[in-house]
């Protein structure tokens, strides 16, 4: 994996978890499909993800920390991640009817030239 894709790598989920939305879409291709971690299915486009981005913030507070970034065969990147999930205090989730939790799984952004076009949730092995 190049040095190039890396940077944009750590770039997206340092600004995402400093909740910089521009610095994300930036990132992105106008029409991004971006999976929905919180109802399943995925949005489509800059205001749809911004949109769901300000409802999932303004009811839990995700952290993602990548643990391992690599190329699959397909050429997608796969970024396996811890993910903590808290409430808006920062204290851990009970009773939430939403899909997010604490795990560890996998993030696979799919580029197209310099920006990523997909972005795709699995459960890590």
């Amino acid at each position: 994996m190049s040095e190039k894709d890396s940077l944009l790598i750590s770039h997206i989920y340092d600004r995402f978890n400093a909740r910089d939305i521009d610095a994300v879409l930036a990132v992105l291709t106008d029409d991004v499909a971006w999976a929905n971690g919180m109802d399943g299915g995925h949005v489509h486009g800059h205001q749809a993800l911004r949109d769901y981005w300000t409802r999932q913030w303004s009811i839990v507070s995700p952290h993602v920390e990548p643990v391992s970034v690599r190329r699959t065969a397909d050429g997608r990147i796969a970024a396996e991640v811890v993910q903590t999930i808290t409430d808006l205090d920062g204290k851990p989730l009970q009773g939430q009817s939403h899909g997010l939790r604490d795990k560890t799984v996998v993030h696979l952004f799919q580029m197209a030239g310099d920006k990523i076009a997909r972005f795709d949730i699995e459960d890590a092995e």
